[in-house]
């Protein structure tokens, strides 16, 4: 058996701490990237895919019928990734405000002041949505197009 000197073993324990601590320094990454099209909220702990809606136009006024939109905590948010071939330049996030119920009883919300946001290009056709500013709890949604992504802010 072989016996080693105090120094060298002293030595051999610093090293072992070294190597070990510096373990997770080249952990992965926490780069979530969607699989599918669409636009997401990232949340600390994952991607959350948002359920798109329709934008519908009465006496020239946009609105949206209220959909199964999705709820997030003001403190699990954190940003909005859009990944696909979408029209940037037209992005909007609005605040959403009650407008009227629709003849069958679905509330109607119209579109309120546009929020500022800064688009960041995280790659091929992969965008990352930051609001300029706190969110704030409320009724909320992105919009492209014709396509409007709600959730509500809790």
């Amino acid at each position: 058996m072989i016996k080693l000197s105090n120094v060298a073993s002293k030595i051999m324990i610093f090293t072992l701490i070294a190597v070990l601590s510096g373990i997770p320094l080249y952990g992965k990454e926490d780069k979530a990237h969607p699989k599918e099209f669409g636009v997401y909220i990232k949340t600390h702990k994952s991607l959350v895919r948002l359920i798109p809606n329709i934008v519908f136009e009465e006496r020239g006024l946009f609105y949206i019928e209220s959909n199964n939109h999705a709820r997030f905590a003001l403190k699990d948010l954190e940003h909005f990734v859009i990944y696909g071939q979408y029209d940037m330049s037209v992005l909007t996030f609005n605040s959403l405000l009650f407008f009227q119920p629709s003849p069958l009883g679905k509330s109607r919300y119209a579109f309120g002041k546009a929020i500022d946001i800064s688009v960041s290009n995280l790659g091929a056709n992969l965008y990352s949505i930051k609001q300029k500013g706190l969110h704030s709890r409320g009724y909320y949604c992105l919009w492209i197009n014709d396509s409007v992504w709600d959730f509500i802010i809790e």
